[in-house]
């Protein structure tokens, strides 16, 4: 856990994703939760290690299931997210605990482990910018559509801290659901000029960065969106998508062994491009090109 201004910490070190928490005059304040069971119990040790006292609220950065389904292990009276996650989390699959559980457990004994988790929703939402107050912190959070829909940002300017969820990860393929990629490079672009005040940023995946590993991002970002844009009006089907998974493949780093589950991540978020531009065009928003 470090400490990156009086109060303010991040954990890099848990399984699948980063986490925060803010140390307020009332409690705690986390950003995101470990997934699994282990992980969420040693992140509560270290909390009370530093203030044993309660945890107030839960700030979930988006809909993927890893950064939501830890809020479970926590018992925070708030969590806050935004409309859409909100929305997204109400109309999950009656089966969807079955096949998340199922990816996350490495083995038997953790899916056991999985067996009691539910899915909490959260219980504040928001559409543009929101921000907690609790004893003298103030907390903001910005509405960044991106990699989902409800992706939000917290950031806090004084101490030039953002902590971005999966609008940036480092040093691995990206993970494009239900997104916005154009919004998604708008808000990056933002985020390099010089007056928003980000001089460390706790990514959603991956060691703490700065405003430098936005740029990878944006580079796969366009290509992504040129290479399905043409492949698009030519008419060609959502399948032909695969044809441009060799081109992406070595823009981030990857494992060997991992190579599959790579390109079925790299091809899910082609897919989802795809499908952008078909709303554009159901819409007539040309902009989006």
């Amino acid at each position: 856990m470090q400490e990156l201004a009086p109060g303010i910490f991040a954990e890099t070190g848990f399984h699948r994703v980063n986490v925060g928490a803010i140390l307020t005059d009332d409690g705690w304040v986390l950003i995101d939760t470990p997934p699994y069971p282990e992980d969420a119990h040693r992140w509560h040790e270290m909390l009370m290690g530093v203030a044993e006292v309660p945890i107030r609220a839960i700030v979930t950065t988006d809909c993927h299931r890893d950064h939501f389904i830890g809020n479970f292990w926590f018992a925070a009276p708030v969590i806050v997210a935004h409309a859409e996650t909100i929305n997204h989390l109400r109309n999950l699959p009656a089966a969807f605990l079955d096949s998340a559980v199922e990816s996350l457990a490495r083995d038997p004994v953790e899916r056991s482990q999985f067996a009691s988790v539910r899915v909490r929703l959260p219980t504040v939402g928001f559409t543009r910018r929101m921000q907690l107050r609790y004893g003298q912190r103030e907390i903001p959070l910005l509405a960044m559509p991106g990699p989902t829909a409800g992706s939000l940002w917290v950031h806090l300017p004084q101490h030039g801290i953002l902590f971005a969820g999966d609008s940036i990860i480092t040093d691995q393929h990206l993970y494009i659901s239900n997104s916005s990629t154009k919004a998604w490079l708008e808000n990056l672009t933002n985020l390099r000029r010089s007056r928003f005040a980000a001089d460390i940023i706790v990514p959603g995946r991956g060691p703490l960065t700065d405003k430098s590993a936005t740029e990878p991002i944006s580079n796969y970002l366009r290509l992504a969106r040129r290479r399905v844009h043409s492949l698009y009006h030519a008419g060609r089907p959502r399948a032909d998508t695969s044809t441009l998974i060799p081109e992406l493949l070595p823009m981030f780093p990857y494992q060997e062994h991992e190579v599959e589950r790579v390109q079925r991540r790299i091809k899910a978020g082609l897919d989802r491009i795809y499908e952008e531009f078909k709303l554009d065009d159901k819409l007539g928003d040309t902009s989006a090109r």
